[in-house]
């Protein structure tokens, strides 16, 4: 089994504590009326015997629970109860870098990247993988069974999820012009795992017989859950649909065979993320590849986080980069003769069916066509100078977008920052709140213009450490969104108990209403990643900071974001500058101090 460590179920924080800290956290959003207003509020709540009523309950439920008291709820929550389409507003996407010298056509790119993937599928299905680890403390690595051979189900009223039997199940999904191709990983002759070589030689045939595109099935996947559901009811009511389908959702991962060549980071952002909406099935893990070898990779986020598919991604890439990946035998003018072509799944339709994809399609083409998407790859500098001046390179970049956002609409950005939780048992994710008091003081004083630039260093450097703070404490189980979130889940508004006004409060909801929804995942391999936005007034911000670069993709539907690109770059070199200033009055000072003291001698 996968190890798991010493993990333990998350505390339950005391609700002074969270209380405390929601106080402090929704200050430098609001007015001062309402601050005094929401602040009142906050502590009669903490006050009432109601408050400890529901911290009761929850503790109650965390005994009771043993593991976590908060996955159960969360997962149904915020994952399988949500109705809207996954694509773009569930969904996530790595772009892999390019590599030009061995990857160059779609089906020998794909082919080294699904052999390159076995053996790290070999050890999540074996439990031997070994676990990650955050200053030496080991994370939980159960979702890790979502990696391979799992897919999400459309159901009433919420979704569901099931994981199929590796050794059962062993082959790949392939799509390419919307058809859909089995194609087996073990030889049938000699029960070995195809090579590379014979991957190619597979995959250019589906190339070759789908010259023309089929009806796309697929499609049906990008639409609101509760469409989805009826379609996928009516779609398998048709004879051999049921097998067909079972086929898709228990392959190891959907490979897509793109038939375009996407070339700037913008090209590749769009083809990973969303594609044309057709040769896709959104409810799995998807590989993409394109016909000049670019290639991504879709995540499907209902059972498991960016961090796991991130590692697996990791790997694939680093060992083909490295050359460590066992490819097998090279190929030869005889290589695959001996393997049966793959399998077509031809499903069933009628005008009933050929009606629900054409209507998925209109709804996919237009949401997408509402949205905008914009990649800034800043290479002014990047972690290698921001730790030189002291300051974390996460912490920095969260501070840069509430200057850029300031600059843009005249305030804080009400901001998300996703904190992984896996230290605790079947743990996810938690909210790092990074506006901060200390944050806006900053970006006042760099408003202002003008500043003396060590005053204006030290009000980075207090904004920088309070948000290390505020991701100790998510990383920690200590954050404030879960713990409230739970307490008014256990409210028996059933019974006649009223929500409390802690949560009817305008405060609530607005410092809970994530218009700038951030996340950061960085690697070498990846030559970006995102995701949509959550508010419909708000932004997608997906962010990697490499040794010399930070990278922003900003997703919305279509509000400022060539505007906000250009303040991001723009607030990325003031704050260096500054940084820059300060460190060189320090050297002038020490120069004048050192020359003091010279003179003294004399």
């Amino acid at each position: 089994m996968l190890r798991l460590g010493l993990i333990t179920p998350p505390t339950r924080a005391p609700l002074s504590s969270t209380i405390a800290k929601y106080i402090e956290t929704v200050q430098p959003i609001l007015t001062p009326e309402q601050f005094a207003r929401t602040k009142s509020t906050a502590e009669a709540f903490l006050a009432s015997p109601f408050s400890a009523t529901l911290q009761k309950r929850l503790e109650d439920r965390a005994a009771s629970v043993g593991d976590n008291w908060l996955a159960e709820w969360w997962n149904d929550t915020a994952y399988m109860a949500y109705r809207d389409p996954v694509v773009v507003f569930v969904s996530y996407y790595f772009v892999h870098a390019a590599d030009r010298a061995h990857r160059t056509t779609g089906p020998k790119a794909a082919a080294q990247l699904v052999r390159a993937m076995l053996p790290f599928r070999h050890m999540v299905e074996t439990g031997t993988l070994e676990p990650e680890r955050v200053k030496g403390a080991p994370l939980c690595m159960e979702s890790y069974k979502w990696l391979f051979h799992a897919c999400r189900y459309p159901t009433l009223p919420s979704d569901t999820a099931a994981k199929f039997s590796a050794k059962e199940h062993n082959h790949v999904v392939v799509f390419r012009k919307n058809r859909v191709f089995v194609v087996p990983l073990l030889h049938p002759a000699t029960g070995k795992e195809l090579s590379a070589a014979e991957l190619e030689e597979q995959f250019e045939r589906i190339v070759e017989v789908a010259k023309t595109p089929g009806t796309p099935i697929g499609a049906l996947t990008s639409d609101n859950r509760d469409r989805w559901t009826h379609a996928r009811e009516t779609l398998l009511a048709l004879p051999g649909n049921t097998e067909k389908a079972r086929l898709i959702e228990s392959a190891m991962i959907v490979v897509c065979l793109d038939d375009t060549k996407p070339v700037t980071r913008e090209e590749n952002s769009w083809a990973s993320w969303v594609g044309n909406g057709r040769n896709r099935w959104y409810d799995k893990h998807q590989l993409i590849v394109h016909d000049n070898g670019r290639s991504g990779f879709l995540g499907e986020h209902s059972c498991m986080d960016g961090t796991p598919t991130l590692r697996m991604n990791e790997f694939v890439l680093a060992s083909l980069a490295l050359g460590k990946a066992d490819l097998g035998p090279p190929r030869t003018a005889r290589t695959g003769t001996d393997l049966p072509p793959p399998t077509e799944l031809v499903f069933a339709t009628d005008d009933n069916i050929r009606n629900l994809v054409k209507e998925a399609e209109e709804r996919f083409d237009e949401l997408v066509g509402n949205h905008d998407m914009q990649v800034l790859h800043y290479e002014g500098y990047g972690k290698s100078a921001m730790k030189v001046h002291g300051v974390s390179p996460d912490a920095w970049v969260q501070l840069t977008k509430q200057l850029a956002f300031w600059r843009m609409e005249g305030r804080m950005g009400v901001t998300y920052e996703s904190a992984q939780t896996r230290r605790f048992k079947k743990g996810r994710t938690e909210v790092i709140r990074s506006v901060s008091n200390e944050a806006k003081k900053f970006v006042q004083a760099m408003m202002e213009g003008g500043g003396e630039p060590r005053e204006l260093r030290r009000l980075f450097q207090e904004a920088a450490k309070r948000h290390m703070t505020y991701g100790s404490w998510a990383a920690a189980g200590q954050g404030v969104d879960r713990h409230l979130f739970g307490l008014k889940k256990l409210v028996r508004t059933e019974e006649g108990e009223e929500v409390p006004e802690l949560y009817r409060d305008e405060a609530y909801a607005r410092s809970s209403h994530w218009e700038l929804s951030t996340s950061q995942l960085s690697s070498p391999y990846f030559d970006g990643w995102g995701y949509g936005e959550v508010v419909p007034d708000g932004y997608g911000l997906a962010y990697a900071i490499g040794d010399n670069y930070i990278r922003w993709t900003i997703t919305s539907l279509k509000r400022r974001n060539d505007v906000f690109r250009h303040y991001l770059a723009e607030a990325a070199t003031e704050i260096m500058q500054m940084m820059d200033a300060a460190k060189k009055a320090d050297a002038a000072d020490a120069a004048k101090e050192k020359e003091g003291k010279e003179k003294a001698k004399l």
